[in-house]
């Protein structure tokens, strides 16, 4: 943002250019035209501030934000079911029986088949390191998931 209002005021050919330095009045009360906010901001720290105040599910496995996680490079098959897996939303039986594609959310141990019990408790599927060990990405991990089959 701070870019494009350096960018406006340098080039008084720009019609952005007369908004920002003469804004007109403000006709709707609804609206917020960026010519009222020009304090600079550091979106890195604004980002790290939301992310603390947010209730998200399973925030611990992230602990900045603005920091990119372990296996993003991966292709994005493997990158998907990672992501499923760090916010227990994803292909189990639970999920299905509740949007009605399946009748049981019965796994084949015999308990109710979510994300977490793939991960964690399964005796057929288990990872070693659970969730936070998943997390990380690493060889194991990403062979657990080369060879999950849910």
């Amino acid at each position: 943002m701070d870019k494009l209002i350096s960018k406006a005021i340098e080039n008084t050919e720009w019609g952005l250019h007369n908004d920002i330095l003469c804004p007109p009045r403000h006709r709707l009360t609804s609206r917020r035209p960026l010519w009222t906010d020009m304090l600079p901001v550091d979106i890195g720290t604004r980002w790290r501030e939301d992310w603390q105040k947010a209730s998200v599910a399973n925030n611990f496995l992230v602990s900045d934000p603005a920091i990119q996680l372990p296996g993003f490079d991966l292709p994005r098959r493997q990158w998907s079911m990672l992501n499923r897996f760090r916010t227990d939303q994803g292909h189990c039986r639970a999920c299905h029986k509740r949007c009605g594609l399946s009748n049981s959310d019965l796994c084949d141990c015999g308990e109710v088949q979510t994300m977490s019990h793939i991960v964690n408790t399964c005796p057929l599927t288990r990872f070693d390191g659970g969730r936070q060990g998943l997390s990380s990405a690493d060889a194991d991990a990403l062979a657990w998931l080369n060879n999950l089959r849910p």
